[in-house]
């Protein structure tokens, strides 16, 4: 099977110049393979690089030393040393990428949040449309909300308009930094069916999931990055 993802001894260290230059070394010389329809959870303490790797593959940080391939329109590219007008296609087109955050504009409605990655791709806007309040209804936005910004939302609510606009696209690979944080069981068993879709659907899933319970429901591999030790979990 080709893979979607191959990061090759990547470094990433962190300078606090106001503390007298210390550096905190995150990742070193890591390296792995990620494939079409399976999903790896990243496990280990807290500045292990969990959520840093997932940053680095979205080309959020700089990589300081390596290469991270990225299969994108059957050609990889390292999307380290890649140029801002790639880096916006391969977002676009290849990766998705949910945190814990949603970035919120003002005067923009929920629903025209959620579809914009529709949008962007050209997709009819009525289309986008009933795409966008399907899965509002899905994961229980109530309707009289979608024509409001998010701005306004509680925490819950904003991180649910995340999930909505990160999941409304597929994606051959996708990243999610702690998804079902602040979310209700409810809510949480309707991203683990979310997950299982994508991943049903051929996307390469790569997450990071403090709730072992989900992480048993959703992982095919983990890699604990504070052993760089991979395991494969039967489902």
């Amino acid at each position: 099977m080709d893979c979607a993802l191959k990061i090759i001894k990547i470094y990433k260290d962190f300078v606090f110049h106001h503390h007298q230059g210390i550096k905190i070394i995150v990742l070193d010389n890591f390296s792995m393979d990620f494939f079409p329809g399976q999903a790896t959870i990243l496990k280990g303490p807290s500045g292990s690089g969990k959520s840093t790797l997932l940053r680095m593959v979205y080309a959020g940080y700089r990589t300081g030393k390596g290469k991270i391939l990225v299969r994108h329109k059957e050609n990889f590219v390292d999307i380290a040393t890649a140029p801002p007008s790639m880096i916006y296609e391969i977002r676009r087109d290849t990766i998705g990428y949910v945190s814990q955050f949603l970035r919120v504009v003002p005067r923009v409605s929920a629903l025209d949040t959620v579809i914009e990655p529709l949008i962007v791709r050209n997709m009819d806007e009525t289309n986008a449309r009933n795409k966008g309040r399907e899965i509002l209804e899905r994961l229980k936005i109530p309707e009289n909300l979608w024509h409001i910004s998010a701005s306004t939302f509680s925490g819950g609510e904003q991180q649910r308009i995340n999930l909505a606009r990160g999941f409304i696209a597929p994606y051959p690979i996708l990243l999610l930094d702690e998804p079902t944080a602040s979310l209700d069981p409810e809510n949480r068993q309707t991203v683990i069916e979310l997950i299982r879709e994508a991943v049903r659907n051929k996307s390469c899933v790569i997450g990071v999931f403090h709730n072992k319970s989900d992480q048993e429901k959703i992982a095919d591999y983990t890699i604990d990055l504070s052993k760089n030790a991979v395991s494969h979990l039967s489902q």
